[in-house]
C-alpha cells in the first residue's frame, strides 16, 4: 500500500495560472510514488477568517485515510528549515512506517495557532515570505524531489 499525502491549502488556484500548471505537473509526478490529494479550502473573510480556515484544515486532516489520518505538518515561516535530503529522510521514515502525511498551507493571513498547535511538525520553506500559491508549488516540488532522492534518481543533483 502506498503512502497517502494530502496537501491542504487555503485559497483557490486560478485556471491556467503558472502556479496551477506547476501544481498539476508535480502532482502527476508525485502520484508515481504516493497517493496524492490536493484539497483547496475557501479563504475566509473577516475577523475570524483564520479560525474558519483552521476548522476546515483540521476537519480535512481528521478524515481517515486507508492508514489513518497521519501526521500533520504546518507550513509556517517560523518552522524548521531543512535541506532537501533531510526532507527526504523525514518523508522516507513516514513512508517506511506506513504513515500518511497532511501538509497544511494557510491563506493570506497564514495558519491559525490552532493548526500550528495540532501539527506534529512545522516546516519553513524559506526565510522569505512566499505567496501561498507559490508556496504550494514549492511544497509539491520538494515532496517530488524527496521521492526522487529516495529512489536515488538523478533528478536531485
Amino acid at each position: 500500500m502506498q503512502m497517502h499525502i494530502r496537501v491542504i491549502s487555503v485559497g483557490r488556484e486560478r485556471a491556467n495560472e503558472f502556479t496551477s500548471l506547476a501544481v498539476q505537473d508535480y502532482a502527476t509526478r508525485i502520484r508515481r510514488s504516493a497517493e496524492l490529494d490536493l484539497v483547496e479550502l475557501p479563504a475566509g473573510a473577516g475577523v475570524s477568517s483564520r479560525d474558519r480556515e483552521a476548522e476546515g484544515i483540521l476537519a480535512t486532516h481528521g478524515k481517515t485515510l486507508a492508514r489513518g489520518p497521519g501526521e500533520l505538518w504546518a507550513i509556517d515561516e517560523r518552522g524548521e528549515q531543512m535541506t532537501s535530503a533531510a526532507l527526504a529522510d523525514r518523508i522516507g521514515r513516514l513512508r517506511d512506517t506506513s504513515m500518511n502525511l497532511n501538509l497544511a498551507i494557510g491563506g493570506d493571513e497564514g495558519l491559525s495557532t490552532r493548526v500550528i498547535a495540532a501539527a506534529q511538525f512545522r516546516w519553513s520553506l524559506s526565510l522569505l515570505t512566499l505567496p501561498h500559491r507559490l508556496a504550494r508549488v514549492v511544497v509539491l516540488e520538494q515532496v517530488y524531489r524527496a521521492f526522487e532522492i529516495l529512489r536515488r534518481s538523478p533528478y536531485h543533483k
